[in-house]
């Protein structure tokens, strides 16, 4: 009997062995960043769970590169799994523009499902992620501005230099007739410290994570964001290609949808948490008067039609009808 049993464990192990799958995941945040510890660990472990510990995903504890290198990372196999911000890679990703246009919503949960769903309907097919096999698509909360000192309105912050991630933030403060100064968050403090910027657009969220709640006095709130920011899930295609079927239907069982609702739910929760620490350290939110609104729709409504062209253009799809129905879309589920 115990021969038997020693028969059988020598069978039984090689397979286990050979069954498990370890992908090791590129990281450029800080660990206690909310897109770290609230999206991204929590959906390594649904992973592990989906797969029954079939795929184990180890999150690296340092980054290996700069942001904007990320999604080649993945395209590379330098890490097998990469999380990054599309407009970082300029000329790239020019589709998923339509997602950081303004005004689309105050909630990121809402923005990230209506989001996810048009990508995969409409615009999957451009191949934009080749060479890697796209997890989901998400953004952050309502991109607003932020200024190291207290401005009555608009028209008090022409000139200044503000900090930005790129894409539609860069044509939205230009067209304030702001200074945009292209540049990751994570050299937003440095910038800020230092004199050489004036202000920052970024989420609510970021202020107090930061730390820039130290040097920030004022925030303009713009209603559906002044801008948004759309993000990318990847894995390499070959490390993808080479995972049973029945791990890739159960990793994408926790991702695509389902992702991007977690990713917004969590951004929308320290997007409030961001917001009342700032308010508690004395940030002064000003909401825009009512004739700043139609300042700010008569100035950016160009920007918009001019990108949806741009975006037409480039890569031969109609983006206006695909802009509608993403609006549409977020009209929906709103109303769910």
């Amino acid at each position: 009997m115990i021969k038997l049993i020693i028969i059988l464990l020598l069978f039984i192990m090689p397979i286990k062995s050979y069954a498990e799958t370890t992908l090791r995941m590129a990281s450029w945040l800080p660990p206690k960043h909310p897109w770290v510890l609230d999206i991204m660990i929590p959906w390594i472990e649904n992973v592990k769970i989906a797969t029954n510990g079939r795929v184990n995903i180890q999150l690296l504890s340092s980054p290996i590169g700069p942001p904007p290198a990320h999604f080649n990372f993945a395209v590379n196999g330098i890490a097998d799994i990469t999380y990054g911000v599309h407009n970082y890679t300029a000329g790239r990703f020019s589709s998923t523009q339509i997602a950081e246009l303004p005004f689309l919503s105050d909630s990121s949960e809402i923005l990230s499902v209506a989001w996810q769903r048009i990508y995969e309907q409409e615009l999957l097919h451009l191949e934009e992620h080749k060479g890697t096999h796209l997890l989901g698509v998400f953004t952050h909360g309502p991109g607003q501005l932020w200024f190291n000192r207290k401005y009555e309105d608009l028209e008090d912050i022409k000139g200044l230099k503000v900090r930005i991630g790129g894409g539609i933030a860069q044509s939205s403060a230009k067209a304030l007739s702001l200074v945009p100064l292209q540049a990751p968050v994570t050299k937003a403090y440095e910038l800020l410290s230092g004199g050489v910027a004036d202000g920052i657009q970024l989420p609510g969220e970021s202020i107090s994570f930061f730390k820039l709640d130290r040097i920030i006095k004022q925030g303009f709130i713009f209603d559906g964001g002044l801008y948004n920011v759309s993000m990318f899930l990847v894995i390499n295609k070959k490390k993808w290609n080479k995972l049973s079927q029945e791990d890739k239907v159960a990793i994408n069982s926790v991702s695509g949808e389902f992702l991007a609702k977690m990713a917004g739910k969590a951004w929308d929760k320290a997007d409030a948490k961001g917001i009342e620490t700032s308010i508690k350290n004395g940030i002064l939110l000003k909401f825009l008067s009512e004739n700043d609104k139609v300042k700010v729709k008569k100035l950016l409504n160009p920007i918009i039609k001019n990108t949806l062209e741009k975006i037409s253009k480039q890569k031969q799809i109609n983006a206006q009808n695909i802009y509608s129905k993403l609006l549409a879309e977020i009209k929906l589920i709103k109303n769910e």
